[in-house]
């Protein structure tokens, strides 16, 4: 027994509650009128509790412990948070024959022995997810509820990193558009240095040389340090050259971060990545505003609709000729821009503003998005869970990253639905 499980059976009271007495030498005839309110803060377990006690209802504050011994142990005694304490509830009561300062009563008799052969069997599980063969059984309405606040969670979770980072640039949200813009261009091998990169040259430094292409693919190819090599070729040269001078003139450190190409699609590589975002970079105003004020999906998803210059069209690295092929940012990669760029920025904007029309858009975006496929999902797919679309995946990431792999059973819907079920109280 844990005292996180002690706690999930007391608030959800899954315990016999018939013929219910205080311990000690004097018992006397309890009933629970109320669990009391879970203490999150330092202090008593439960807040605002109410029971009674023969003729007699209290109302305070409620304490659990594993073992009746551990209240002593722990100090409670002398501490004057617990003064208010009106009932003491335990596993184990270790100090049986004895009274005891205050009213007590052990579970350990009263809860089903199959909730805690289930509980333990999740607790040592390899499985994905702990409760993967029982998981289909789940009603359709409970996760309904349950991936959307898995969602919410998700989205929240994002708005705390992107809060972060208007913190540092004085609450500029074009410039943390740029941030997260590039981060995630970089995808998972190149993500930290995509990210130095954008910290490196500021929104408003790209914004004097964005109507030259050439120079803004110098100024993040320099600064990415992918124009460090001998070139032969008229265009890195030209580049290379470029960079040089914007260097000097704005005293640029470039980042000193490696760039990688090893185990990825050509179309993935950061050249090809970095020339697509300049592109983008070029062709757009105002785009953190212009995100604001979409409405439908397909008018935001033209917004990335951008194809890299020519140069890349016979090229995926400097000085490496290749077929003819134009580098047009492709819709996988637009979605899962949108998923993790634009979706948590906008829904921390709503946020921010208490804008919950803003907020709601959002998860109207997500939910006309295909699903992602990753090995999280598939894994779902393959015990039964659909995906139906980004806001069923990005739910499925949070539950999968937070709740199962935490073993965070207790505090997960889906595992409390089948905890509950009337077979788990039958014996």
């Amino acid at each position: 027994m844990t005292e996180k499980l002690l706690q999930y059976i007391w608030q959800q009271q899954y315990f016999n509650k018939n013929d219910l007495y205080s311990e000690g030498l004097s018992p006397e005839s309890i009933q629970i009128v109320s669990p009391g309110i879970y203490n999150v803060n330092q202090g008593p377990d439960f807040k605002e509790g109410r029971i009674r006690i023969g003729q007699q209802t209290w109302v305070g504050n409620i304490e659990l412990h594993v073992k009746a011994s551990d209240w002593d142990r722990h100090k409670h005694q002398v501490d004057p948070n617990y003064v208010s304490v009106i009932l003491h509830v335990v596993w184990e009561n270790d100090l049986a024959g004895t009274n005891h300062l205050l009213p007590m009563i052990s579970l350990a008799p009263r809860v089903p022995k199959l909730l805690l052969e289930q509980y333990e069997e999740w607790m040592m599980s390899p499985s994905f997810i702990p409760c993967g063969s029982q998981i289909t059984t789940v009603p359709e309405l409970v996760w309904i509820k349950w991936k959307e606040r898995l969602l919410i969670e998700r989205l929240q979770e994002k708005t705390t990193e992107i809060y972060a980072d208007l913190n540092v640039n004085k609450n500029h949200w074009e410039e943390t558009l740029w941030w997260l813009l590039a981060k995630n261009f970089g995808i998972t091998v190149n993500r930290e240095a995509f990210t130095l990169l954008a910290k490196s040259v500021s929104l408003n430094l790209i914004s004097k040389h964005k109507n030259q292409i050439h120079q803004l693919e110098a100024l993040l190819f320099g600064q990415a340090g992918l124009l460090a090599g001998k070139f032969t070729e008229t265009y890195p040269l030209l580049l290379k050259k470029e960079y040089h001078f914007l260097k000097k003139k704005y005293s640029l450190k470039p980042i000193f971060a490696p760039i990688h190409f090893l185990r990825m699609r050509p179309v993935n590589f950061p050249t090809i990545r970095i020339a697509q975002l300049a592109m983008l970079l070029h062709q757009s105003e105002h785009l953190f505003s212009k995100m604001l004020e979409v409405e439908h999906l397909s008018d935001l998803r033209r917004i990335f609709d951008v194809t890299a210059n020519d140069y890349w069209h016979y090229h995926y690295r400097f000085e490496e000729t290749s077929a003819y092929l134009p580098k047009k940012l492709g819709a996988q990669m637009i979605d899962n821009l949108i998923i993790n760029t634009v979706a948590p920025l906008v829904f921390a904007h709503g946020l921010y503003h208490d804008d919950e029309k803003m907020r709601d858009k959002v998860l109207h975006w997500l939910d006309m998005i295909a699903a992602e496929k990753n090995r999280i999902t598939n894994r779902f797919y393959s015990i039964g869970i659909r995906c139906e679309n980004a806001f069923d995946s990005q739910a499925l990431y949070e539950l999968k990253t937070k709740y199962c792999d935490s073993k965070r059973c207790l505090d997960c819907a889906v595992g409390n639905s089948i905890l509950k079920r009337p077979a788990m109280f039958s014996s």
